[in-house]
């Protein structure tokens, strides 16, 4: 029962929202969220480890273009096996998944960001990218793909900081 208690709390935790920091000095002096848009928030599925952030309209941007990102850093555990049944040196893969788009201001200066969301690596990708010592030996994933990290960013034209910043783990 107690295991049950701590596998839905942790569950919960990993499906809790991250949310934006907006920096009002990072982008032109009328920036702001059109009428009934809010800040973005970025969610972590707890079954799959995809990424994914919701869309939003930034009103007061005049002409200036933007880029919106999404990067996210998965890692796993790859073990080799030669043929003797050996385990020989566990690595460890990091892999990162990105989405990104360059975004233009629409007419009267509004600026609609769309979601984006990132893929966690399958099992066969992690396992791809694996190198053994020896091609004869047989690779093993331990365990799944490990959401380490991720950011979402939206950085106005000529501005070096981005506008919105959500960091999660």
């Amino acid at each position: 029962m107690k295991n049950l208690a701590l596998a839905t709390l942790l569950a919960a935790l990993a499906a809790s929202p991250a949310l934006a920091e907006t920096t009002a000095s990072n982008g032109p002096s009328g920036a702001h969220y059109a009428n009934g848009s809010a800040e973005p928030v970025c969610t972590v599925d707890p079954a799959t480890r995809d990424v994914s952030c919701t869309g939003t309209t930034i009103g007061g941007v005049g002409h200036t273009n933007a880029v919106a990102t999404l990067s996210a850093t998965y890692s796993a555990t790859v073990q080799c096996r030669n043929h003797g049944g050996q385990i020989v040196n566990v690595k460890t893969q990091t892999v990162a998944s990105s989405s990104s788009g360059q975004l233009t201001p629409s007419r009267n200066g509004q600026l609609i960001v769309p979601s984006l969301s990132t893929t966690a690596p399958t099992t066969q990708e992690l396992v791809a990218m694996a190198t053994c010592p020896n091609g004869n030996w047989t690779k093993e994933l331990l365990g799944g793909a490990t959401l380490t990290s991720f950011t979402y960013t939206l950085v106005f034209k000529g501005f070096s900081q981005p506008y919105i910043s959500i960091v999660g783990a």
